[in-house]
Order: structure tokens, then C-alpha cells, then sequence
């Protein structure tokens, strides 16, 4: 059997509040976790969109610049197309092209046999020599202006080359006029892109339609090719747009993408993830700690309820413990039921308590009952009573009175007069039903309790008893009549000790007003007590 001690670690309140609190702390996480997820999938989203849009702007960027560098030697060949003799003006031009705008790293000028007639800076030492280099064939070869993919140079330099050809007037292919860019060094893409790599691990890079790096903040890797990168082949397929992916590297990224048209190049702009989502973290800690005081806030006001709530059932747990207490009844009608289970229970104790009493009151019951009449005596009455107004039962009361009756003892002895009220006692069981309650409160006064029975109801009860008393013969051949006053709980008063009251200044008005009648108390416009 479990010890006290462990009842009460485990009362009505304590168990609430344990309840209460764990459903309101999962409330929480589960918010707090639906909240972490919703957020999370808007920074990715947003910086996904981001990315993409930058990207967008870097490759519109590149592609400009690859515009104007095509529009600026398209121009120079233009001019160089009668001068392909001299050798000064070659030189001149070609140095113009490369320290004017330093977008180019090395620029020169080549005839139709592949052979260099100028060149920009002199230290490359390239002047008579025939270039074997892919970008110089496939100038030579195609005879249009384009740019190639990347290649080792002649001076041994990783370099992707944009060419534009040289004709005459009359369109004879004379050579062509090429600018490199050096990949593996100091170059106008670093100029243009290489500002964007920030300490978050945010950075851009540019591959060409094979997958080649053209640009990486990692200088070491221009050049590698990159296998089994989505967003790589996406955007050699020319596609524009945003994914999360594991990078060749094993980090998780978030990137934008967009190609450069004109040339097959795809500029990627990508942040890792765990940067993106280290604010998050940051954002949804600050979320607690404001949270955490009106969580407090509501866990006091919880534990409050709680204790409201568990008040009454603990205050009824205690009094069920001592039922046998004389005090019983009294606790319990100190008990504050504010809600309907608390006032059912209630009820239910009070109705257990009244059978209880019952049952002791049958071992009692010469001292309830009145020997003469065989009726109830008060003491009885007052049981009843008080197990009525605990179960809230409406009754009638009859308070019934025998007219004259000192002259029928003195007329006719003492025993006369028992034997009258023994008769009446009969007549009031004639005119009662099973559940009604039948009281001598004493001398020739009575009393009828009928519950359930309205104020009409008991009036006609009470004038077919007077009816019959004074239709009959009571034995030793006397006659007499009795007086009636009806009043009724709770329609004529809000507490019973009153409504006695009523029935008894009822019956006084019915003998006021000549006796053999029957007196009603007047119904009251009244909440229940």
C-alpha cells in the first residue's frame, strides 16, 4: 500500500501543473522548432535569390567588358589594316591597347602565317616567331573574331585569347590583332570580380563551357576542370537560377548562376549554408530569451490556477476522509464548489453523508419518532430538512392544526383527545403519498413535507385532509375539524427556517379567519439560496 508521502507528491494540483507545464513547454518547442524551420527555409530562399541575382549582374558585368574589349580591337584592326609594314606603328598601337586600359595582359599582332610582327609587353620576345599555340591556330583557322578557351601560351602562361581579324580593303585576310588574358595572374577578371570574396566564405568563381576554372579566389585552382557539379553543368547548358549543393570540396553551399552568353562562361556566386544559418541561430536565440520571461510569467499564473483549480477537491478529499466526523457536514458546506464537478461532487458527498445519517438514524429511530402518533417528531423533521437543503430539493409544507382542540380535553378527558390525534395522524397517511414526510411538531400541531409537490398541488393536498377530518368520526364518537397553512421551498422564501415560518403565520391567518380552512403563503419573485 502506497505511503502517505507518496500521495502527496502526486495531489490533484501538483499533477495539473505537471501537466499543464509539459504541455506548455512542448507547445513551446514544437513553435520554437516549426519557427527555427519556417525561417530557415526563408534565409535560404532569399539567399538563393540572391545569389542568383548577383550572378546575373557579375555575368552581365563580364559580359560588357567582353563587348568593349571585342569593340576596342575591332577598332585597332581597323587602323592597322594599312600599316601591317610598320613595325613602329604596330608596336605603338599594340602598347597603346595594353597600358590604356590594362585590360589585357599581353596584346599583339599577327600576320596570316601565324607569324608575330608585334607585341605588347617587348619582354614576351615574340616578335618573328610563328605561334603553334591553340588560340593563335584557332584565330588563324577561323579567320572571325571570338574568343578561346583557355590554353598554355607560347611564353608558357595560361591565357584565354580574344582576336579580331585583319583585313584590306578588299577583304584579303592579312592576320589578326589578339589580346590575352592571363589567367594565373593579375587580370581584369580579378579587377572585376575579385572584390566579392568576403570572410564569410562567400565568393564567386568562372568556368568556362568545359568546366574549366577562368577565375577562383584560390588562384592555385584556375585551370582545374570541376566534375559532378550540378550547378557547373547547369550553367554550361545555359541556364540562369539557384541550388543548394555539396561543393567538389565536401561544403555545403548555397549558389546563384547565370552564362555569359557571347562565350559559353558560367559565373557562379555561392555562400556555405552554415554562414547563412549561423544568424538564424543568433536570431532565434534572442527569440528565447525574450520569451523566457513571459514564460515564467505564465507558469506562475499556471501554478496559480492549478492551485484554484485543486482547492476544492483537495478540501473535499479531506472531509470524505472523515465522514464519520459530527462536523461532516459543516466542512463540507464550507467548501467553495466554484465550478460544476466541485459542486457535483460536493452534492454527492452530501448526499452520501445524508444516507449515512439515514442509515444511523434507523438505529435511532424511537428517537425520531413520535410514540403517540406514530408520526415523526421534530428532531426528525430537522434531519429531513437539512438533507433536503443539501440536495437543493423543492418541497410543500402543510402546517397542520386541530381546531379547539383543549375543549376536546377538556370535554372529554385526556385520552379522548390522544385518540384524536392519533386519528388525524391516520387521515394525514390516507392523504399523503409514499415520499411525503408526516411530523407531529408537537401537541395538536403537524407538519407535511411533500417534495416535488408545488404551492397548487400542496393546497389541494391540504383541503382534501381537511375535507376528510371533518367528514369523519374519530373514535369515542367526537368530531372535529383542522386548521391548514401551506407555503413552499423555494417559491415563497429563500430559506427553509422562513418557509416554516410562512406555513405557521398561514395557518395562524386560517384560524384568524374562523378555523376549518386552509391558509397560503404567498409565492416570491426570488433566486434560490
Amino acid at each position: 500500500m502506497p505511503s502517505p508521502r507518496f500521495h502527496l507528491r502526486f495531489d490533484l494540483r501538483r499533477l495539473i501543473l505537471l501537466l499543464t507545464i509539459t504541455t506548455a513547454l512542448l507547445t513551446l518547442a514544437n513553435t520554437f522548432y516549426a519557427s527555427y524551420l519556417v525561417q530557415q527555409d526563408l534565409l535560404i530562399r532569399e539567399s538563393l535569390e540572391a545569389n542568383r541575382v548577383y550572378a546575373v549582374k557579375l555575368a552581365e558585368t563580364t559580359e560588357h567588358f567582353l563587348a568593349g574589349s571585342r569593340q576596342q580591337l575591332a577598332f585597332s584592326a581597323s587602323q592597322l589594316s594599312e600599316r601591317m609594314d610598320d613595325s613602329t606603328v604596330l608596336t605603338q598601337e599594340v602598347d597603346r591597347l595594353r597600358l590604356q586600359t590594362a585590360n589585357f595582359n599581353s596584346v599583339l599582332v599577327v600576320d596570316a602565317t601565324g607569324t608575330v610582327l608585334a607585341t605588347s609587353p617587348q619582354t614576351l620576345q615574340l616578335v618573328s616567331r610563328q605561334l603553334k599555340s591553340p588560340g593563335a591556330l584557332q584565330a588563324l583557322r577561323e579567320q572571325r573574331p571570338l574568343i578561346s578557351a583557355p590554353y598554355i601560351s607560347a611564353a608558357g602562361n595560361l591565357v584565354v585569347n580574344i582576336s579580331h581579324p585583319i583585313r584590306d580593303r578588299q577583304g584579303h585576310y592579312l592576320g589578326y590583332l589578339g589580346a590575352s588574358i592571363y589567367l594565373q595572374q593579375n587580370n581584369i577578371l580579378y579587377n572585376l570580380l575579385g572584390e566579392h570574396h568576403y570572410k564569410d566564405g562567400s565568393y564567386l568563381y568562372v568556368v568556362d563551357r568545359e568546366g574549366g576554372l577562368l577565375y577562383h579566389p584560390d588562384p592555385a585552382r584556375i585551370g582545374e576542370v570541376v566534375h559532378g557539379n550540378p550547378v557547373i553543368e547547369a550553367v554550361n547548358q545555359g541556364h540562369t537560377g539557384s541550388q543548394r549543393l555539396v561543393n567538389s570540396r565536401g561544403v555545403d553551399m548555397l549558389a546563384g548562376y547565370a552564362p555569359v552568353t557571347s562565350t559559353g562562361w558560367g559565373v557562379v556566386a555561392q555562400r556555405p549554408t552554415a554562414s547563412v544559418l549561423a544568424k538564424l541561430e543568433s536570431l532565434m536565440l534572442g527569440v528565447l530569451r525574450n520569451a523566457i520571461p513571459f514564460s515564467l510569467l505564465s507558469l506562475l499564473a499556471i501554478w496559480g490556477l492549478a492551485r484554484l483549480i485543486a482547492q476544492p477537491l483537495s478540501q473535499l478529499a479531506n472531509t470524505a476522509r472523515q465522514l464519520d466526523s459530527p462536523a461532516a457536514s459543516e466542512e463540507l458546506g464550507k467548501v467553495r464548489s466554484w465550478y460544476y464537478e466541485a459542486a457535483q461532487l460536493k452534492r454527492a458527498l452530501l448526499a452520501g453523508l445524508t444516507l449515512l445519517q439515514q442509515k444511523i438514524g434507523k438505529l435511532n429511530l424511537d428517537s425520531l419518532t413520535d410514540p403517540l402518533s406514530g408520526l415523526l417528531n421534530r428532531r426528525g423533521l430537522q434531519i429531513t430538512l437539512e438533507q433536503w437543503r443539501a440536495r437543493e430539493q423543492p418541497f410543500a409544507v402543510l402546517a397542520l392544526d386541530i381546531d379547539h382542540f383543549k375543549q376536546i380535553n377538556d370535554n372529554h378527558g385526556h385520552e379522548i383527545g390522544d385518540q384524536a390525534i392519533r386519528h388525524l395522524a391516520d387521515l394525514m397517511r390516507e392523504c399523503s403519498r409514499r415520499d411525503d414526510v408526516l411530523c407531529r411538531s408537537g401537541g395538536e400541531e403537524f407538519i407535511m413535507l411533500l417534495p416535488g409537490t408545488g404551492l397548487e398541488g400542496a393546497c389541494l393536498t391540504a383541503e382534501r385532509l381537511r375535507l376528510r377530518t371533518e367528514a369523519s368520526e374519530a373514535p369515542g364518537g367526537i368530531r372535529f375539524t383542522v386548521s391548514a397553512g401551506v407555503a413552499h421551498w423555494p417559491a415563497c422564501g429563500q430559506t427553509v427556517e422562513g418557509i416554516l415560518q410562512l406555513a405557521d403565520q398561514a395557518l395562524y391567518r386560517a384560524k384568524r379567519e374562523g378555523r376549518n380552512r386552509v391558509g397560503r403563503a404567498e409565492e416570491q419573485v426570488a433566486p434560490l439560496a
